[in-house]
């Protein structure tokens, strides 16, 4: 008997830094979601979309649910959460192997009742003695009403076919929404600016605050060219000259490095002009937060 088609969206929270955006990227088999070792590295609501023979998967990445700072660019952010787990028709909560405090039970009271939800406990090859995670588990376990629990590893893609397992047993019987080979929601323009957010976090993490943000101004296609112009924000001139470098040299590796993958994304030449720019207390001003893009 042939499997009815299954379509759904599912929600992927939890707390900073747990590997929500590594795990969407190995999902769908393409990184659409950029990482970092900063917390908050997400900013959006980003869809991933994975269409097989008798299901499309479309997850959605969430911002780390922010529990501490209460500026206006992290409210906007905690609203992106709640929102998308209200519209989820599943909910993946990821949690770290033998790693949980006050964050995730902030990220537990938002887990919508009547919704099924799935506990990923990511990480899980970073243990060496297996026999300490079944505790964990079940301590876990204790907590809230899971649907199921699933231990997985996104980089070494351990039980990802079992997260998808599961997860599709919730899904809504109904025919796809996206194209068989779409992969986000989210276009080349916005992928761009997200990437090159991602290097400046990389190389920058340690020195620049989390306020920084990617505006791209002009972007314009010629055949398999991508010409692309994008301004890197940030609130101090002392943040300016760091960014930029001696000689120019950080501002330069960032741009190479976010052109290589845009390259490989999209499989065309790109073009990449990138300068920076301060405005002073963007992240505290809502009206700035949503021109700058956070919805």
């Amino acid at each position: 008997m042939t499997e009815p088609f299954r379509t759904g969206t599912i929600a992927i929270v939890g707390r900073p830094n747990v590997g929500k955006s590594t795990l969407l990227n190995q999902l769908i088999g393409q990184k659409v979601s950029i990482t970092s070792r900063k917390a908050q590295t997400t900013r959006h609501r980003i869809a991933g979309v994975l269409t097989e023979a008798d299901t499309q998967y479309i997850f959605l990445d969430t911002p780390g649910f922010q529990s501490t700072h209460k500026n206006a660019l992290n409210k906007l952010l905690n609203r992106t959460v709640s929102q998308t787990l209200a519209d989820a028709d599943v909910v993946v909560m990821v949690v770290e192997s033998l790693q949980s405090d006050e964050r995730d039970a902030a990220v537990l009271k938002l887990l919508p009742e009547g919704r099924p939800v799935v506990l990923a406990v990511s990480k899980v090859d970073r243990v060496k003695e297996k026999a300490r995670l079944l505790p964990f588990l079940e301590a876990m376990s204790a907590r809230f009403k899971f649907a199921a629990v699933v231990p997985v590893s996104a980089k070494q893609r351990h039980q990802l076919d079992a997260l998808k397992g599961v997860v599709r047993e919730h899904l809504p019987e109904q025919p796809p929404v996206h194209a068989e080979d779409d992969i986000t929601d989210r276009s080349e323009r916005f992928l761009a600016a997200e990437f090159i957010r991602e290097k400046v976090f990389r190389y920058l993490g340690d020195e620049l605050p989390y306020s920084c943000s990617v505006v791209i101004e002009s972007f314009e296609q010629e055949g398999n060219l991508r010409r692309i112009h994008a301004a890197i924000i940030v609130e101090k001139d002392s943040q300016k000259a760091i960014l930029i470098g001696k000689k120019g040299e950080r501002l330069k590796q960032i741009g190479t490095e976010a052109r290589l993958d845009l390259e490989k994304l999209y499989g065309a030449k790109i073009y990449l002009e990138l300068w920076v720019r301060i405005k002073k207390g963007w992240a505290d001003d809502e009206k700035l937060v949503r021109q700058y893009g956070y919805e």
